[in-house]
């Protein structure tokens, strides 16, 4: 059965020989997410307690779900996080492993933690490399930093950078082999992928014999 993909894809900013999509857009129309049948990049994250998280080491552990969000300070990202916890134990019995990807300050993630347990785990990238990584990484302007900060929020505080990089939201499903076999990507921040869909792909992928 083939690896289903549903994905919004930009111009491509450049393409590493490796084939993975370094990209750094002007906007969360303009990225290009890393496509179904290509391998994550080699990336390091941040775990809540600040040691190191290698993401090909930890995917070759399990099957892995993957999700970037914008923050803990993105409702839209919290409500869709609140959603999926319903639906980790199915996941985690196909074997499925989910983590949770934010531009959030380890410190800021700990805390989260500290307010009551998850049933999957947290990864700060701070530094954006894992967001340019996967071709979901957009600037934000001076008029949209404005209307954060209008709201209260401050994305650089909340990640300790000066970047002023977010990620569009989405979800990659990779085998243990380090291949995307599902992905989902949306510039429009308020429209995430159904849990339901998430479980689904998961067992096509599980169903799927690896390629001789």
């Amino acid at each position: 059965m083939q690896s289903r993909s549903i994905a919004v894809l930009g111009p491509l900013v450049l393409v590493l020989a490796s084939g993975a999509a370094w990209a750094q857009a002007s906007s969360a129309e303009e990225t290009c997410p890393l496509k179904t049948g290509s391998p994550i990049p080699a990336v390091t994250l941040v775990r809540p307690d600040g040691k190191p998280l290698e993401l090909r080491a930890e995917v070759a552990r399990k099957p892995t779900l993957l999700i970037f969000y914008r923050g803990g300070w993105c409702p839209f990202c919290n409500l869709h996080l609140s959603r999926l916890r319903d639906v980790v134990p199915q996941l985690e019995k196909r074997g499925v492993q989910v983590i949770a990807i934010s531009p959030d300050r380890p410190e800021a993630l700990k805390k989260a933690l500290d307010k009551g347990p998850l049933n999957y785990q947290l990864a700060s990238d701070h530094s954006a490399a894992a967001m340019k990584a996967f071709g979901l990484a957009w600037r934000a302007d001076d008029a949209t930093i404005g209307r954060l900060q209008g709201h209260g929020i401050d994305i650089e505080a909340a990640s300790g950078e000066k970047h002023r990089l977010l990620p569009v939201p989405a979800a990659y499903l990779v085998g243990t082999d380090g291949l995307v076999r599902f992905s989902y990507a949306n510039p429009n921040y308020k429209v995430r992928v159904s849990p339901e869909v998430l479980v689904s792909a998961a067992e096509t992928m599980l169903d799927e014999k690896p390629a001789k």
